[in-house]
């Protein structure tokens, strides 16, 4: 009885460690908005999105030294192109489109997504506790961006929507295909990040074309983006995504929002109203109640496919 007691104890201690390491993804793409409007050059968010990608997959596979094999070749542009190169050209031009935080408030909605995929492809449950946190984060969101209702641009809300879309079906393949057991976490990430800077690389050459000049305080802010935005945080994300349920991570996507507010108002002196603290706190109410649900369940082992 007492080992039972003291299993039970140490897989409620590894998944919380594994939630917070998890959190800390979202948590640093918060603070791109900061780094990409203070550091980089003015008008060119997908050559950053480019250049966040592409270097640190390139260094990653490089580092890594092993190839896809068989039908992981096709996995892993399938998976590059959801979680990076697609997902990233719909955020930013879902930004750019919108007024306001109306991309973000789109982009919240990946929790239902996932919720929809995972029941169809991973049959999970569809339960009522996880639709209730899911509408609590939307709820959230909508307060941390309000801003005074405007004429909306349709195009911008379906490639919003698509890029929920986009980053939901990732997450709901990557746990259901795992990863090749040729590769390491970063070797995953970084073959992932590799195909999807691919993608974008030709959209941001016709879209927006190089810099005319670089600082160095751009090429600290690539660098970041790169290292940190990139490596580190997708690294973290993978992760989580091979440890907790796919809903669970979904949910704590949503702390990316967080972060970027709070970050404006600690750096920028931005304004924190009172219906933005309100926003934070149903964010977090909406992963306690998901997070609930998962510990509930015997964790899942890490997925390695053949």
């Amino acid at each position: 009885m007492k080992k039972r007691v003291v299993e039970m104890f140490m897989t409620r201690v590894d998944f919380i460690v594994t939630l917070v390491l998890t959190a800390m993804a979202p948590i640093v793409w918060g603070s791109t908005y900061i780094v990409t409007t203070e550091l980089l050059p003015a008008n060119s968010p997908l050559v950053a999105a480019t250049m966040r990608a592409l270097p640190a997959g390139i260094l990653l596979v490089l580092a890594g030294r092993v190839l896809p094999q068989g039908h992981w070749w096709s996995r892993l542009a399938i998976l590059g192109l959801l979680n990076i190169g697609l997902f990233f050209f719909c955020l930013f031009y879902a930004a750019n489109a919108l007024p306001g935080g109306m991309a973000a408030l789109l982009m919240s909605m990946q929790p239902i997504f996932v919720m929809i995929f995972g029941f169809v492809l991973l049959n999970s449950d569809l339960s009522m506790h996880q639709l209730c946190a899911g509408f609590i984060g939307i709820a959230g969101i909508a307060l941390l961006v309000f801003s005074t209702p405007s004429e909306l641009d349709t195009s911008g809300i379906w490639v919003g929507l698509l890029g929920a879309a986009s980053m939901a079906s990732g997450v709901v393949l990557t746990k259901r295909w795992g990863r090749p057991k040729n590769m390491t976490l970063l070797s995953f990430t970084g073959w992932q990040l590799l195909f999807g800077g691919v993608l974008l690389l030709p959209i941001a050459l016709e879209q927006e074309g190089l810099p005319a000049h670089l600082t160095s305080t751009a090429w600290l802010g690539y660098g970041y983006l790169g290292l940190v935005g990139a490596v580190m945080a997708y690294a973290l994300w993978f992760r989580g995504i091979e440890k907790l349920p796919a809903t669970t991570v979904s949910f704590l996507g949503l702390l990316s929002s967080v972060s970027a507010v709070l970050l404006g108002y600690l750096i920028l002196d931005q304004a924190l109203t009172p219906l933005q603290c309100v926003g934070a706190i149903s964010i977090f109410l909406s992963i306690i109640l998901a997070a609930q649900k998962a510990t509930s369940n015997r964790p899942l082992r890490v997925q390695q496919a053949v």
